[in-house]
């Protein structure tokens, strides 16, 4: 008998995660259900995948052998305590909520139970999402690798240790936050220099990709990558000297090790 993969919750998350595993075949839009709240966003779902919908979180709960919790940290107490009698005794919950530790869950649970913990970000909405995956000791190898290509359906996975889900948070997590931001600024220039908006955006936006893209595909140090772009005397070195005046690296390293540590904050 084919598995049932089970959401609770249809936001953006849900349905980019939805739209990736049904476009790689994992799962067939038969094999999911969804459960919302929010109709509209149910019917929008159903619509564009043909998957399963209720209202009802109990019955994702009971069909579902893998439930994946896609709502709000902060509603996580609520969902679990109404269903966590409904589950399947060897269900494979997992998480996506940042702070959510695996020994929380299991606590509101108020049992032992499969508990895959994963940190997704928002670019899995474009089918280039970057996830972190760890799971308790209840998770065979199998079931976890599983959950590894569920998300690598729609970007990259790789399993971590728990420990280092504070640091994912502020590096892969948060961090498309900043990289707008960077964006922004790039664009921001080229407008102040004479360059339309939409144009500028573009331009920052493919250089910014085009750039991740040769850090992954050719294995090189991103420092070996910034050294080809500098010739001696050059435009390029001119700029990355501002750069280091202006504090770049600092500046990103002081912001990332407070979301880290704010990351930690919440999960005690």
């Amino acid at each position: 008998m084919a598995k049932i993969l089970g959401f609770i919750g249809s936001g953006n998350m849900g349905k980019a995660m939805m739209g990736g595993i049904i476009a790689a075949k994992v799962f067939s839009p038969e094999e999911i259900i969804v459960s919302d709240l929010n109709e509209k966003s149910l019917a929008a779902v159903n619509e564009e995948y043909g998957v399963q919908t209720t209202t009802d979180n109990n019955e994702a709960a009971k069909k579902a052998d893998i439930l994946i919790l896609s709502v709000k940290p902060n509603l996580y107490p609520i969902v679990i305590e109404g269903i966590k009698d409904q589950v399947k005794e060897d269900v494979i919950v997992v998480t996506i909520a940042a702070g959510k530790a695996i020994e929380g869950t299991e606590e509101m649970f108020g049992k032992k139970l499969k508990v895959v913990r994963v940190m997704p970000n928002t670019p899995a909405l474009v089918g280039e999402g970057m996830s972190a995956v760890c799971a308790n000791e209840m998770v065979t190898k199998e079931e976890l690798k599983e959950i590894v290509d569920i998300f690598e359906s729609f970007g990259k996975a790789e399993v971590v240790s728990e420990k280092l889900m504070d640091v994912v948070t502020s590096v892969s997590g948060s961090s498309p936050a900043y990289v707008y931001m960077f964006i922004e600024a790039m664009a921001d220039a080229a407008v102040l220099d004479g360059m339309p908006r939409a144009q500028a955006y573009k331009f920052a936006a493919q250089a910014v990709l085009g750039s991740a893209k040769m850090v992954l595909e050719t294995g090189m140090h991103p420092g070996a990558l910034k050294d080809m772009v500098c010739s001696p005397g050059g435009t390029t070195i001119e700029a990355v000297a501002v750069l280091e005046e202006k504090g770049l690296r600092d500046g990103v390293i002081s912001a990332m090790r407070a979301c880290t540590e704010k990351s930690i904050q919440l999960s005690k």
